[in-house]
């Protein structure tokens, strides 16, 4: 989601782009923090134990989950752009992040209470996802090339990877090692296109709607990439 009004920052001054890329990253790591701080309150008094029973008793539980999480998070990015109304931009970012704890919720909770060296699983994932997303981030910076063409690969992605996942869910499917590094190639898509439509496309006002984008983009990259260390180490 972009937003299509306004100057792009990429067109103002330099003054004003170091601002705005120093505001979007400060909000990404308020989201971070935020998030976590969520998640820590989650798995202490059980809400994460009551959300991985919710899922595990049968797949509709899981799609119910993800249904909620999915409606929500258009709602938040909706709200997240709208540039007329600062509150709504921040309800937009905080409803994301706690509907990230949520869809997460369960998935940590078993990394941490039921998988053995769960714990070390976690951090290891998030210190690759960090790096990942540091370096994505620098590429899509520095490089030149227009990225604009990832644009219909990472939709028709998501859409597949959508299909799978319900269908995964429906019948029993194991969605294995192969579908983990497929989505952990279009999370870095994602971020690839998503961090140079920031400086391309949004205008020095949507800081917060900025920072919305790519807190969703690093959240789908360690969901995936913790799957995958998970999946290795059974």
């Amino acid at each position: 989601m972009a937003v299509s009004y306004g100057i792009p920052v990429a067109q103002r001054d330099e003054v004003t782009r170091s601002d705005f890329v120093v505001k979007v990253y400060q909000h990404l790591i308020l989201a971070l923090v935020a998030f976590t701080a969520v998640e820590a309150v989650f798995l202490n008094v059980g809400v994460a134990k009551g959300l991985y029973e919710f899922i595990s008793g049968s797949g509709a539980g899981w799609l119910i989950l993800m249904g909620g999480f999915m409606l929500v998070s258009w709602l938040a990015q909706s709200a997240a752009h709208q540039l007329q109304d600062t509150q709504k931009q921040y309800q937009g970012l905080f409803a994301l992040v706690v509907a990230e704890a949520v869809i997460f919720a369960p998935f940590l909770y078993y990394f941490f209470e039921i998988q053995n060296d769960g714990a070390s699983t976690v951090w290891s994932a998030a210190v690759i996802t960090g790096l990942g997303f540091a370096g994505l981030s620098a590429v899509a910076y520095t490089t030149r090339r227009d990225l604009s063409f990832l644009r219909p690969v990472i939709m028709w992605g998501f859409v597949c990877a959508l299909v799978l996942i319900v269908a995964a869910v429906l019948f029993g499917l194991e969605l294995g090692v192969w579908f983990s590094l497929a989505m952990i190639a279009l999370a870095g898509a994602s971020i690839l296109f998503r961090t140079q439509q920031v400086l391309h496309q949004y205008p020095a006002e949507a800081f917060v709607g900025a920072s919305v984008q790519l807190f969703a983009s690093i959240m789908m990259l360690f969901w995936y990439v913790l799957r995958l260390l998970g999946q290795m180490r059974r």
